[in-house]
């Protein structure tokens, strides 16, 4: 519980800076992505404190919260996993990259493992088309992708965690 503590401290802090500035609730959408780096999605409990620590009405958190495609009401695994569905990543194998992390991850585009350990998401574009295929995991762009490469991958980040639990 202590974490937990600490998380919402941080949010609170955070809240408590935007009350010295001018039109404090157009900070809500920051707040959400500081919120979203703490718990890895946006929780209704949590939301709930933030509406009453911004003093907004709490619909108004939750029209934001599922309006924008980068929130996720969900919760998403350690490892966020985006993979780019533009037209020079479809061209150049993109769907091959797809197929190749849902088999080796056992889910499909938009789930979680049940280790919470990966999410797996596509997006239009990641704007790195000369360096088709693409994927983004945890904001870091992985390029020029096979198959090979993606399973690699995946195999490293695996490995990383168990030595870290170890």
């Amino acid at each position: 519980m202590c974490e937990e503590k600490q998380k919402m401290d941080k949010i609170k802090t955070f809240i408590d800076n935007t009350k010295t500035k001018e039109y404090t609730d157009s900070f809500l959408i920051e707040v959400l992505h500081k919120v979203q780096e703490s718990y890895r999605y946006l929780r209704k409990d949590v939301l709930a404190k933030v509406a009453e620590l911004m003093d907004i009405s709490k619909s108004r958190v939750w029209g934001v919260a599922s309006f924008y495609n980068y929130f996720s009401l969900k919760p998403r695994g350690e490892y966020v996993i985006s993979v780019c569905h533009g037209t020079a990543c479809y061209v150049k194998g993109g769907e091959n990259i797809l197929t190749a992390i849902i088999e080796e991850l056992g889910i499909e585009e938009g789930e979680t493992t049940e280790d919470m350990m990966f999410t797996l998401l596509t997006v239009r574009c990641l704007g790195a088309c000369a360096q088709a295929p693409v994927m983004m995991i945890n904001g870091k762009i992985y390029n020029l992708l096979t198959t090979k490469k993606v399973r690699k991958i995946l195999h490293q980040l695996r490995a990383g965690k168990e030595k870290k639990e170890e």
